[in-house]
């Protein structure tokens, strides 16, 4: 790998690194709910960086940590969407019968 890409990777890895020590700093410090869509993309966004960095230096427990970190992040957001869309549903149903 040339040094310009693996300095880029690193950057990357120090901007995945510093979203999770932001996402916990704002759930610890009560601006962000742990369920909240901004705590779950972050905490994704910084898993998701930090697997690229340890992937392409070969660090492989950490990369595999990282992943099933983001399988947990992706399933979260799932289900916030999931939730958002019956939200929907049920007062498109709501506003049917009351009209």
């Amino acid at each position: 790998m040339s040094v310009s890409l693996l300095t880029l990777v690193t950057a990357l890895g120090w901007v995945g690194a510093a979203a999770g020590v932001v996402a916990y700093a704002m759930v610890s410090r009560g601006r962000w709910a742990p369920t909240s869509l901004p705590f779950q993309l972050t905490n994704l966004t910084a898993a998701s960086l930090m697997c690229l960095v340890a992937a392409v230096n070969g660090v492989w427990p950490s990369a595999v940590a990282n992943i099933v970190w983001m399988v947990i992040g992706v399933q979260a957001v799932a289900m916030m969407v999931r939730r958002a869309r019956r939200r929907v549903v049920t007062t498109a149903r709501e506003l049917e019968l009351a009209a």
